[in-house]
C-alpha cells in the first residue's frame, strides 16, 4: 500500500493507508472534536460529511462541525423514497447551521428504476435498489473529495462493531473518517441535549433509526433499534458502510 496519496483536488500529499491506520491508533479515545479538528486541518475543503438527517449522532456531529469549520460539504442522498418529515427537516437544520449542502440523487428515476427491474423496484426492494440509489450516487460524489465523516457508531450493527476511527476505503477512494464510532447511545442524546440540537421528529413517533419510507417503520420499545429497517429480512445495513465491498444486487 501506499504510504501517502496525492490529493483529488489539488497536488498536496495526503496519508496514505498505512498512515491513516497510524492515525486511527492515535485517535482512538479522543474526543469527537479533537478528531473532526484532525480532519479539517488534513483534508481542508478535500472534506465533506455524509448525512442523512434520520439519527442523532448525525445531528450531533453536524453541530460539533459547524463549531469547528463553515467550510465542510454536507452530504446527503435523497434517494426518491426518503420520508416527507426528513426532507423538511433537512431544509431546516441546513439554514440553522450555514454549511454547504448537496443533494445527491440516483441516476435513475423511480420510474426508470422500475421499467427496468420491475415492479418491485417501486417499494425499495433489497439489494439492489440500496445499490443504485444510496451507494452509487456516493461514490460518485466523493470522487470530487479526498475524505469523509461518518455518524456511524460500532454499536449500531454487527457489521460497524469494528469501525475504525479513520481508515482508507477502496470501493470510494477516499479516507473515511468516524468522530462518533465508540461513542454510546447515552453519549449521543447527551450531547444533543446539552446543546440544544435539532432531530428527526419521527425519532419522537416511535422511530429510532430512519431510512427510505417504504422499508421503515415505528419499534416497540424493547426491540433493537434498526429492527425497523428492512422488516422482516435478514438486513440491518443500505451497503454503504459494509468493509471491503458493496451490497450484492438481488436476483429476481
Amino acid at each position: 500500500m501506499p504510504e501517502a496519496l496525492r490529493s483529488q483536488r489539488n497536488k498536496t500529499i495526503l496519508p496514505g493507508p498505512e498512515q491513516l491506520g497510524r492515525a486511527s491508533e492515535h485517535l482512538e479515545g479522543a474526543d469527537p472534536r479533537d478528531i473532526i479538528e484532525w480532519a479539517v486541518d488534513t483534508y481542508g475543503d478535500g472534506l465533506a460529511l455524509s448525512a442523512s438527517f434520520g439519527g442523532g449522532e448525525g445531528m450531533a456531529l453536524l453541530d460539533m462541525i459547524s463549531k469547528v469549520t463553515k467550510d465542510v460539504t454536507v452530504l446527503t442522498i435523497d434517494t426518491g423514497f426518503i420520508f416527507k418529515e426528513t426532507a423538511e427537516f433537512r431544509e431546516e437544520v441546513m439554514r440553522r447551521y450555514k454549511l454547504p449542502v448537496e443533494v445527491l440523487r440516483p441516476a435513475l428515476t423511480v420510474e426508470e428504476q422500475v421499467e427496468r427491474y420491475g415492479e418491485q423496484m417501486r417499494t425499495c426492494t433489497p439489494n439492489l435498489c440500496c445499490q443504485i440509489r444510496k451507494i452509487e450516487p456516493l461514490q460518485r460524489a466523493l470522487e470530487r473529495y479526498d475524505a469523509w465523516m461518518t455518524g456511524i457508531r460500532r454499536v449500531q450493527t454487527p457489521q460497524r462493531a469494528g469501525t475504525r476511527i479513520v481508515a482508507w476505503e477502496d470501493r470510494y477512494g477516499a479516507a473515511k473518517i468516524a468522530p462518533l464510532a465508540s461513542w454510546t447511545d447515552e453519549q449521543v442524546w447527551a450531547y444533543v441535549e446539552k446543546h440544544d440540537v435539532p432531530v428527526n421528529p419521527l425519532l419522537h413517533q416511535g422511530y429510532k433509526s430512519i431510512g427510505c419510507e417504504p422499508q421503515t417503520r415505528p419499534v416497540h420499545h424493547d426491540e433493537d433499534p434498526r429492527a425497523g429497517r428492512w422488516s422482516g429480512l435478514d438486513k440491518t445495513e443500505c451497503g454503504i458502510h459494509w468493509a471491503n465491498g458493496k451490497a450484492e444486487p438481488t436476483s429476481f
